[in-house]
């Protein structure tokens, strides 16, 4: 990392910061809460990006981890609550306890994967994504079974005013953690530790052969991206106010990878239109199952089996046509527009 990478960074928090409060004033509450769910979902898609794009692991099981992150953020939340805390200060603690349990599960998990490769791996993972909802169930005296737990969360400090709208607070404190997460993701990119794990995405035996420990950084990969999930399922908790084990099916470990493939495998942008593209699918497919004359029962089997199909089909078309998905495209696109430019193709003067 060049001594100019962090200062870049930080003017690119800035601007996201900037971006954020202006956007706050002029979208709708309805809007607000969509733009503060794409950023809790742009924690979870960075973080996946990190482990499979840019270390070549596949997890199918990151559905789970933000199912973690967010049973973790609501135990801790009540357990606060019901000793007498429910001021600000509560949400950091509960926030940090989400994330110490997933990177505490992601280290274990980690550690299972730097022994196995490809569909091992993913069917290791498979098997936590079916079990962690299955244990929310089976020990419904602590989660609450399929009802789930409500998460309490403190109203907007008094200084905003008595009618600061709810939605703003809520895009404040998740775009703040998600802009904050993302900051510690890119530099963590682009230092020493980011070549490392490309380097082991690349060629294994060619890394261990050059003395790196690739064991060691297959689990920090898992970590980094576990607690990154965690983070994004204690944010969408906060936002729902609510956890519950049909949030967090299998659908969405599928869906959190597919997100990640169409916007761009190993870019943190590309996590961003992955983000995007979870929420807007499920407001698409319900306008669309509405437009079209069908009877009440089918347009219900529609708009639940049909983001699934849509992903699908986005998938299969972005590997054919744009195989480094949205933001390789755009970056394509970018560097032909930069080349046609009438000074980059002017004759050099003598």
């Amino acid at each position: 990392m060049s001594a100019y990478t962090l200062p870049r960074h930080l003017g690119l928090l800035a601007v996201g910061v900037l971006a954020v409060l202006a956007s706050s004033y002029l979208l709708e509450p309805y809007r607000l809460f969509q733009a503060a769910t794409v950023a809790a979902f742009l924690c979870a898609t960075a973080g996946l990006t990190v482990l499979t794009g840019l270390n070549g692991q596949l997890s199918l099981g990151h559905g789970a981890l933000m199912a973690v992150g967010a049973y973790s953020l609501a135990l801790s939340q009540r357990a606060l609550a019901e000793r007498g805390l429910t001021g600000g200060g509560a949400l950091p603690i509960s926030l940090l306890a989400a994330v110490l349990v997933t990177t505490a599960l992601g280290a274990v998990i980690g550690v299972a994967a730097a022994r196995i490769r490809g569909p091992y791996l993913a069917g290791v993972t498979l098997t936590v994504a079916i079990a962690v909802p299955a244990l929310t169930v089976t020990f419904s005296g602590v989660f609450n079974g399929e009802q789930g737990l409500a998460v309490p969360l403190a109203p907007p400090p008094a200084v905003l005013g008595p009618y600061f709208p709810y939605e703003r607070w809520q895009l404040w404190l998740v775009a703040a953690v998600t802009l904050l997460a993302l900051l510690l993701l890119t530099n963590l990119v682009r230092s020493r530790y980011g070549r490392l794990l490309r380097a082991v995405r690349d060629d294994e035996v060619a890394a261990g052969l050059a003395g790196l420990p690739v064991a060691g950084i297959r689990v920090l990969a898992f970590v980094v991206s576990a607690a990154a999930a965690g983070l994004g399922g204690a944010l969408l908790a906060l936002l729902t106010q609510n956890v519950s084990p049909g949030a967090f099916s299998l659908a969405l470990s599928l869906s959190l990878l597919t997100a990640v493939v169409v916007g761009g495998l190993g870019r943190l942008a590309g996590a961003a239109w992955g983000a995007l593209l979870l929420v807007a699918l499920p407001e698409l497919t319900h306008s669309l199952a509405e437009a079209l004359p069908l009877t009440p029962a089918l347009a219900h089997r529609m708009e639940g089996n049909l983001p699934l199909a849509i992903f699908g089909l986005t998938l299969v078309l972005v590997v054919i046509v744009a195989p480094g998905g949205v933001q390789g495209h755009l970056s394509r696109l970018a560097q032909a527009a930069w080349t046609r430019l009438p000074h980059r193709a002017a004759p050099p003067t003598t």
